[in-house]
């Protein structure tokens, strides 16, 4: 039997947390279940929370089940303070059930999906896929709740066209995402071909409700949620719902150097900054840090860019620095004195397509964190975040890339370049991965303690390092 290297413990952990997060709502409970098991207290923007803060406390709070910041008071900690943020996102490509789903075709039973973000859609072909996100049920006492579910069973699928029936496929794979992009749950025949007593045990009636829930989603799809739920179909009233891969994350080649799994983009990012800021309030630093107040931010909604409620371009950082330092005074003072880092996968250089990366900026992966730049600003990076990061990852003893794209190459971009709006300074960084938005995606399992890594040495050393550096 061959033995393989045994597997980096943070890789470990984290193929849990991605494993239990197919939605941006269960990665920002199981961050919350993280958080709470080290002591943070959990806040809630509509209270008057800044009467209950104490220096050295530890806090968080979400928005709409959908993002979430957290953040730590130093011993002194007193107004003016500046912010010490690490800032991710927790969404990634993927398919959204339709409001009104319920799609029959030659005896199969469909259900219609909305592409979101920018997929590699024929990643998604042939997978066996499941359900997962929030649904609005109603309780007994007339109230609503919404819950998670995930359904962990393979319930669709979008099969291929048949090569004997497309000859030219694996010359020019096309297809369309509104009419051949639709994925199959069952065949309509066992419906129709069920007795009656048969049927009326397995789709019972329902009786007429108000919500037009129980009339656009088919009752096979609404009976799976509410027996995962434990509720009866017609307490379901609406829901938010995702398909994702069901095949679990794993550890892979030769020498468990990476790891295979969707959603890596970017919830390596959000469960390093989780993490780091986990284990930083039980290090033996946490009591004696001054100054700046350590914090994390996972937002939504970064793949269609960021315009929300609960992504980057929304009130969540600009609100936490009002509620900090209210007065004009100490508000100025706190984002002169903040810094941020922008923590989003990055570009691994690929073996098959060395062409694409500009010649001196190849990141590898497991080579350690990259740093982001780009003149036209699509980027938020500067000759000043790249030297604090630089410095940060040398006092772990650990390495940094550069990654620059070529001139004749559009860019992406992240949450960076938005929040520096602010006023913050602000670097991007990210891990460098392969297959970047496939449904399958390959980053190196040593990055993901780079990570946090440079994040536990920006919440310990910034504040020290800044005072070093002079910058008017």
């Amino acid at each position: 039997m061959m033995l393989y290297p045994a597997a980096p413990e943070a890789a470990t952990r984290f193929l849990k947390f991605v494993n239990a997060s197919p939605t941006p709502f269960h990665a920002v409970h199981n961050a919350a279940i993280r958080l709470e098991s080290v002591g943070f207290k959990k806040i809630r923007e509509k209270d008057e929370w800044e009467k209950e803060l104490v220096p050295g406390g530890k806090y968080y709070f979400t928005r709409n089940q959908a993002a979430l910041v957290a953040f730590t008071l130093p011993q002194k900690w007193k107004q003016g303070a500046g912010l010490s943020i690490v800032a991710t996102h927790v969404d990634s490509p993927n398919l959204k059930v339709r409001p009104i789903s319920k799609r029959t075709k030659q005896g199969y039973l469909q259900v219609g999906v909305e592409t979101y973000g920018g997929g590699i859609w024929h990643s998604w072909l042939d997978r066996d896929l499941s359900i997962a996100g929030r649904v609005v049920i109603s309780q007994g006492n007339g109230s609503f709740q919404s819950k998670l579910v995930k359904i962990d069973q393979p319930i669709l699928r979008v099969p291929t066209l048949a090569i004997h029936l497309d000859r030219g496929v694996n010359d020019n794979l096309k297809f369309n995402q509104e009419t051949e992009f639709v994925p199959i749950l069952g065949l309509l025949e066992g419906q129709l071909n069920a007795t009656k007593s048969e049927d009326k045990e397995k789709f019972p009636e329902r009786p007429k409700v108000a919500s037009s829930v129980q009339e656009n989603h088919h009752p096979q799809l609404l009976q799976l949620l509410a027996g995962e739920l434990s509720v009866a179909p017609e307490e379901i009233h609406d829901f938010e719902l995702s398909l994702y891969d069901t095949q679990p994350s794993v550890l892979g080649g030769i020498n468990n150097e990476f790891v295979f799994s969707p959603r890596l983009d970017n919830l390596v990012s959000s469960f390093c900054a989780v993490e780091a800021i986990a284990e930083s309030v039980q290090a033996n630093y946490f009591p004696t840090l001054e100054g700046n107040v350590n914090c994390i931010a996972l937002f939504n909604h970064e793949e269609i860019g960021s315009v929300s409620t609960t992504g980057a371009e929304s009130t969540l950082i600009p609100f936490l620095l009002s509620r900090l330092s209210p007065t004009p005074a100490t508000h100025s003072r706190s984002v002169s004195q903040s810094f941020l880092i922008s923590a989003d996968m990055g570009h691994a250089v690929h073996p098959n397509y060395t062409s694409k990366h500009e010649e001196k900026h190849r990141p590898v992966m497991n080579g350690g964190i990259a740093i982001k730049t780009n003149a036209k600003q699509r980027y938020a990076s500067d000759a000043i975040g790249s030297f604090i990061v630089k410095q940060l990852v040398e006092r772990k003893g650990g390495k940094v890339q550069e990654f620059e794209v070529r001139n004749d190459m559009p860019c992406g971009s992240t949450v960076g370049p938005m929040l520096s709006k602010l006023g913050i300074r602000t670097v991007d960084v990210g891990n460098p991965m392969l297959s970047m938005h496939s449904i399958r995606e390959t980053a190196g399992s040593h990055d993901i303690q780079h990570a946090i890594d440079l994040f536990q040495s920006f919440f310990e050393g910034f504040v020290a390092l800044d005072k070093e550096l002079t910058v008017d």
